[in-house]
């Protein structure tokens, strides 16, 4: 028989409730964080916004969670790679046609055909 002065002991916490408080969100998923990142550095520097995009889609996936921002910023990480190579590929070819059709007639002197 229990006496009713002296209170029940307290239940063993579990290892999640150990690390966890009471009431806080659930921990979040791998790449998470990273792939927020690489969306929005996406839009600044393409290349190290596929990059990061990547390592956190592939860290999602391994841990078996969807990551819609890392995709996101992969496939924007691509268009934006493509569309900076085209640019720069044009403005070489305009600047070489630009040399081609002015000649040099004078050191310092330019005649545009």
């Amino acid at each position: 028989m229990t006496d009713p002065i002296v209170p029940a002991p307290a239940p063993e916490p579990t290892p999640q409730s150990a690390y966890q408080p009471a009431g806080a969100a659930p921990a979040t998923y791998p790449g998470k964080t990273l792939g927020i990142v690489g969306l929005i550095v996406s839009f600044f520097f393409a290349i190290v916004g596929l990059i990061l995009s990547a390592v956190a889609l592939s860290q999602s996936k391994k841990a078996g969670y969807k990551n819609t921002p890392a995709l996101v910023g992969l496939i924007l990480g691509i268009v934006f790679s493509v569309l900076w190579i085209i640019f720069w590929v044009v403005w070489g070819a305009l600047f070489v046609a630009i040399l081609q059709n002015c000649p040099e007639v004078a050191p310092g002197q330019y005649v545009c055909a």
